[in-house]
């Protein structure tokens, strides 16, 4: 049962970084893809309608980790305390940059706002990927669960003592940018025409070679840092089939966007993204937080919940997931045509 909640939690981080992660593609080019008001706002109008909603899959992910995982919950949530703060504040000031940028009308009061959009799409993407990389890495855990990483120490991810940020979390949250740089771009390309329509198209080709490269450098280092990735995947050949979806998905967003099929590059973009997210998940299992020392590693049977707790608990989930999915098919069925100057969504 534990094996399924690890499953279903990556599945519901999945879906968060998938739908989230192209409204903060977006707002990373924002300022380059759009360059007059009416332009912006047609890319603020695109994610409108959704952007908010795509927050749910963080926010239960949280709440089914508190009940399924509670020892991982209450190690990482108390380790991780000041970027999880971060984080926290860049979703509120990238939310609130979202909602006042119309509501006064001055081109200063916009500026403004939509410099705020694109810093906090930024560096949320940034975190993200660096969040990702210390779960992979590992974390100084004691023999109680517990640890402490400040901010930085020597930047040397091989350090008994590590810091949020070196030099491998920030390629990986480096790589996180550019990929959601091309997943946003893939689907500002495809929610909008003419002029903005060929910029995001022109942003998606050369983000897309620089996700080539990052993701390289990044699996190198990725074995480098965390060896047990690849004994897992060595364990386990079966497992090849996540990074060769991811490996198809990539390739398939070059052959499609070079083509200006905009809906297929964004969804090999998706494929690219959760073949990723699979690997990953796959390649730390049986362990949820890796530790510095293995033998303080947090893994599915020692961090998980009782076992009571965890059936009960699947029956309400199965009940809440398909309401959000009715929710969702229904939200973007309603909103999946191309935006316009004179859209039905004008609250942009």
């Amino acid at each position: 049962m534990a094996t399924l909640w690890f499953i279903l939690v990556a599945f519901m981080l999945t879906m968060y970084v998938l739908l989230d992660g192209f409204d903060l593609g977006a707002g990373i080019i924002h300022l380059m893809a759009a360059r007059t008001d009416q332009e912006r706002r047609l890319i603020l109008r695109a994610i409108g309608p959704v952007w908010d909603g795509n927050e749910v899959w963080i926010i239960a992910a949280g709440g089914t980790l508190f009940f399924t995982f509670p020892v991982l919950y209450a190690s990482s949530f108390s380790g991780f305390y000041l970027p999880l703060c971060i984080v926290l504040w860049l979703l509120m000031w990238r939310g609130v940059s979202i909602e006042l940028r119309s509501r006064v009308p001055s081109p200063v009061w916009a500026s403004f706002w939509d410099g705020m959009f694109f810093l906090g799409s930024t560096l949320l993407a940034i975190f993200y990927g660096a969040a990702l990389a210390n779960v992979i890495r590992g974390v100084p855990l004691d023999e109680h669960g517990v640890f402490f990483e400040p901010l930085w120490t020597d930047f040397n991810p091989f350090s008994k003592t590590p810091g949020i940020l070196d030099w491998y979390t920030i390629l990986i949250g480096l790589m996180a940018a550019s990929t959601l740089t091309m997943h946003g771009s893939a689907y500002i390309a495809r929610k909008t025409d003419g002029v903005l329509n060929e910029r995001a198209r022109r942003i998606l080709r050369i983000s897309w070679p620089i996700t080539i490269l990052l993701t390289v450098v990044s699996t190198i280092a990725t074995f480098a840092v965390q060896p047990q990735i690849y004994a897992s995947f060595n364990a386990r050949p079966w497992g090849a089939i996540f990074p060769l979806v991811a490996f198809i998905g990539l390739l398939g967003v070059g052959h499609f966007a070079f083509r200006n099929r905009d809906l297929a590059a964004f969804f090999s973009s998706c494929a690219f993204i959760a073949g990723m997210l699979a690997s990953s998940a796959f390649g730390l299992y049986p362990d949820v937080l890796p530790a510095v020392n293995p033998a303080h590693s947090l893994t599915v049977d020692n961090a998980s919940g009782s076992p009571y707790g965890l059936t009960v608990g699947l029956v309400w989930w199965l009940i809440g997931i398909v309401l959000a999915v009715i929710y969702f098919v229904f939200t973007y069925r309603l909103f999946w045509g191309k935006v316009t100057a004179k859209g039905e969504y004008g609250g942009y």
